[in-house]
């Protein structure tokens, strides 16, 4: 079956109707590196409308199916959340999604505090690593850097 990827800017409601799949590709891929207040803290955050008001978000879309999300703050200069559902990787949509963002937002920087799993993704994006794994209340990450 072709797929025809098409993204989009999100709405504020279709952010909210976006956090299950963040969380599916969260728990499946990431969740098994965290202990147990690492997956509290990330659920509560992507559960907090403070959080999510925050937010400019892009999803990518197989007909009306999302498959995969990327969400900046900061005016597109921090990725706060970028997950695409397992059974689309490897098929450009991560980076259909991340071109997407830097059209909209001409920030000559952009930094992510990037997942252990998916370093190598932002690598192939154009991002470096800029320090050494850090864990802040059980969230693991490695500050990752996008330069122009």
């Amino acid at each position: 079956m072709a797929m025809e990827i098409k993204v989009k800017k999100l709405t504020r409601t279709e952010i909210d109707q976006a956090m299950p799949l963040v969380l599916e590709v969260f728990n499946e891929y990431e969740a098994v590196h965290y202990p147990e207040n690492g997956k509290e803290a990330f659920r509560q955050a992507v559960c907090s409308k403070d959080y999510l008001d925050m937010l400019t978000a892009y999803g990518a879309f197989n007909g009306d199916t999302l498959t995969g999300i990327i969400a900046t703050r900061n005016n597109g200069s921090h990725i706060a959340l970028f997950f695409v559902r397992g059974d689309y990787h490897r098929q450009g949509i991560g980076k259909m999604l991340f071109e997407e963002c830097i059209r909209d937002h001409k920030n000559t920087e952009i930094t992510v505090n990037s997942s252990e799993y998916a370093v190598e993704v932002y690598k192939k994006l154009g991002f470096v690593q800029v320090d050494s794994l850090k864990d802040e209340d059980g969230i693991r990450f490695i500050p990752m850097l996008y330069q122009r």
